[in-house]
């Protein structure tokens, strides 16, 4: 039998990965590869968080294809000379991959393409880690869409839930060696990362385990536990989905055959919409291929942000804003490589409109300090908060983080978990302690500006320029 090539990049599975399943259906040898580039992602070159991931991903993917007696082969360099080079060494008569939809990857794979098919190799290509290509999805005039609602309407109405790739009972050796995973040097020298492998198990089975836990548990509740940082209400299958460890469509047949009774219906009906709106950030990114690194709305180009200071920024990125939930949040990202995605959201918007920081700012240490990292989410997201995205939230919606916590964690659990400075004040102070009297703030050990800091800005201090900033945007 002949050999193929089976370029694996962000499918890093063996259930339900079509093509590793299509070359072995079309009666090839799969020869299992990944190549290390991260130079080609331009300016996004994976954060250190995600670096971590994929190594203890690219190890378990191994442990897995070892099991069935093959091999993953590892190399590192530019993608299309290596696996020119794999190819001639393996004699591989055809490529198979599934697609990649950052625009400047889109175009690294194209260009491999082009370049295996002239030296009459085929190439076939799948969709492996979303429900519909970015470019399925248009207006009724064949434009993308900017708004979520329309979109997910029709997506949902032409969504086909498809049978299962199965995965290879065995794997044959090709003999070929490759690199190791630590070869990569993808893991930080220090052990900043090690408090993660508490909560986190890359790898397929570690995804397989994740959504059991969810179906299991917090899906009953979905829509209202997902905003409570307090808790584990939500998948926690990001990470997962990023790297291929798990598609879509194998979450959405698990969900399929849950059991809630008719008013839980809810709840899996808005976790799908969770996934649908994974799916318009790739939809927005792909249309609109600036969208990682400038605004969808033009009109923010001329937006008057701050002058970035970096002491501020630092303060922000460490949990040393004087804001209980905002630092918890940063906290919990800094110590968990995640956090919760209400909490992001606080985040976001604190530093965007109270501090009227240009989003990229937090993009990029979302980038860097995130498991889950994605740029279609990351980007969409953040543009989402700062007013300026598609479907955003208004810019003159500005989240009080005070009323956020006191909201959404009301006993202020969460905050004594990553703010433990805090944790013997009553629940009416713990998202204010600037407002605790001196006797309640010396009774629970707390000194602003000494134990815990006082804050940046005055909550309504900052909300005051951002609206004035936006008014200017808008002529007054």
């Amino acid at each position: 039998m002949a050999n193929a090539l089976v370029w694996l990049r962000r499918d890093l599975r063996l259930h339900d990965n079509p093509a590793l399943a299509q070359a072995m259906a079309d009666g090839f040898v799969p020869v299992l590869v990944y190549v290390h580039a991260p130079q080609e992602q331009g300016g996004w070159v994976p954060g250190a968080a995600s670096r971590t991931w994929l190594h203890h991903s690219l190890c378990a993917l191994q442990r897995d294809i070892a099991r069935l007696g093959g091999r993953l082969i590892i190399a590192r360099g530019q993608s299309l000379s290596e696996l020119e080079r794999m190819q001639a060494a393996t004699q591989a008569e055809a490529l198979y991959f599934s697609n990649l939809y950052e625009p400047i990857l889109q175009a690294r794979d194209a260009q491999v393409q082009n370049e295996f098919v002239k030296r009459g190799l085929p190439v076939k290509r799948f969709n492996a880690n979303l429900l519909f290509e970015p470019w399925q999805i248009q207006t009724g005039g064949g434009t993308p869409y900017k708004v979520f609602t329309p979109f997910w309407r029709n997506a949902s109405a032409q969504l086909r839930v498809l049978p299962a790739f199965p995965a290879p009972e065995r794997l044959p050796d090709c003999g070929l060696e490759g690199l190791s995973v630590d070869a990569l040097g993808l893991l930080p020298k220090n052990d900043w990362h090690a408090g993660f492998w508490h909560d986190w198990q890359p790898g397929e089975a570690g995804a397989a385990e994740m959504l059991e836990i969810f179906c299991d548990s917090a899906i009953d509740g979905y829509k209202e536990q997902r905003n409570l940082p307090d808790r584990t209400g939500t998948s926690k299958l990001s990470p997962h989905l990023h790297f291929g460890e798990i598609s879509p469509q194998q979450i959405w047949r698990r969900i399929a055959d849950v059991k809630l009774p008719e008013s839980g219906q809810a709840d899996i009906g808005h976790f799908k919409s969770e996934l649908g709106w994974r799916e318009f950030s790739y939809h927005l990114l792909h249309h609109f291929p600036r969208s990682s690194d400038h605004n969808l709305n033009s009109q923010f180009e001329h937006f008057s942000w701050a002058t970035p200071d970096p002491d501020l920024l630092d303060r922000w990125q460490r949990g040393r804003t004087g804001i209980p939930i905002v630092d918890a949040g940063m906290r919990e990202l800094w110590q968990t490589g995640w956090m919760h995605n209400r909490v992001r959201m606080i985040v976001a918007s604190f530093l965007c409109k109270n501090l009227r920081m240009h989003w990229l700012h937090g993009a990029r240490w979302f980038w860097d300090t995130l498991l889950d990292a994605d740029l279609a989410n990351n980007s969409q997201g953040w543009q989402w908060t700062a007013g300026c995205g598609a479907d955003a939230a208004p810019f003159f919606r500005i989240f009080n983080p005070v009323l956020q916590g006191e909201k959404f964690d009301p006993e202020g659990d969460y905050i004594r978990t990553w703010c433990p400075e805090l944790a013997k004040l009553p629940a009416r102070f713990i998202h204010k302690p600037f407002e605790a009297p001196e006797m309640i703030l010396r009774g629970a050990g707390v000194t602003l500006g000494g134990t815990y800091p006082k804050p940046v800005i005055g909550l309504a201090e900052g909300r005051a320029r951002a609206l004035a900033a936006f008014a200017g945007l808008r002529g007054g």
